[in-house]
C-alpha cells in the first residue's frame, strides 16, 4: 500500500511502504507509541506517524511530523520509536522529522478525537478551508454544555487552550485546531 502521506491521512493512519511482513510488523510496533504529553493518544492517533519503510536489508525508516516545529515531546517520541522497534527485533532504525507539509489536526484520527473526549480534553473542531475560524464556544467534555468560555489561549501544552464550563464550572483543555 502506497499513499501520498504528504497530502492526506490514509484510513489506517499512515503509510507502510513495502507490503512485507517486516514492514507491517514495524508499523504495528511504532503505531502504538504513546504521545508523552497526552498519553491516552498514540502517535498514530495524532497523525504524527507519517510513514514506516523497511528496505531489503532490514533497515527501518520512520517518518514523523511534529504537531508544531518546536514541540518538546519529539525527542522522547523518537527515543520511544527506536525502543519499540528494537523490542520488535529491528536493530537498524532511523527516524526522520518532516516539517512540510505542517501537521494539522485534520490528520488526527476519529478514534484519537474520541479518546481525547473520554480523557476530558475537548477535541479539535474541523478546520475546513479558508480563513481559520475563531472558536466562540467549545463543547464541555464533562457535561456536554456549549456554555463555555476561553480562559487562556494556552493550556497545559502549546497545543491546547484552557476553557471553563459555565454550567458544571469545570475547567478543561481544548485541543486547538491547527
Amino acid at each position: 500500500m502506497v499513499t501520498d502521506a504528504a497530502t492526506s491521512r490514509p484510513a489506517d493512519g499512515g503509510v507502510c511502504v513495502g507490503g512485507t511482513d517486516d514492514a507491517v510488523r514495524a508499523r504495528e510496533a511504532v503505531a502504538v507509541v504513546p504521545d508523552p504529553e497526552v498519553p491516552v493518544l498514540t502517535i498514530d492517533d495524532l497523525g504524527v506517524l507519517r510513514q514506516v519503510e523497511v528496505d531489503d536489508d532490514g533497515r527501518v525508516e520512520v517518518v514523523i511530523t511534529p504537531t508544531y516545529s518546536g514541540c518538546p515531546a519529539m525527542d522522547t517520541i523518537e527515543a520511544d520509536i527506536r525502543s519499540a522497534l528494537v523490542r520488535a527485533g529491528f536493530g537498524d532504525v532511523s527516524v526522520r522529522r518532516v516539517l512540510s507539509p505542517a501537521w494539522t489536526t485534520d490528520w488526527m484520527s476519529e478514534e484519537g478525537k474520541r479518546k481525547l473526549l473520554e480523557y476530558g480534553i475537548a477535541p479539535p473542531t474541523p478546520r475546513g478551508s479558508g480563513p481559520v475560524s475563531l472558536a466562540l464556544s467549545v463543547r464541555c467534555p464533562q457535561c456536554g454544555s456549549m456554555n463555555t468560555e476561553e480562559l487562556s489561549r494556552f493550556g497545559s501544552t502549546a497545543c491546547k487552550a484552557l476553557w471553563l464550563c459555565r454550567e458544571c464550572r469545570e475547567p478543561f483543555d481544548y485541543f486547538k485546531a491547527h
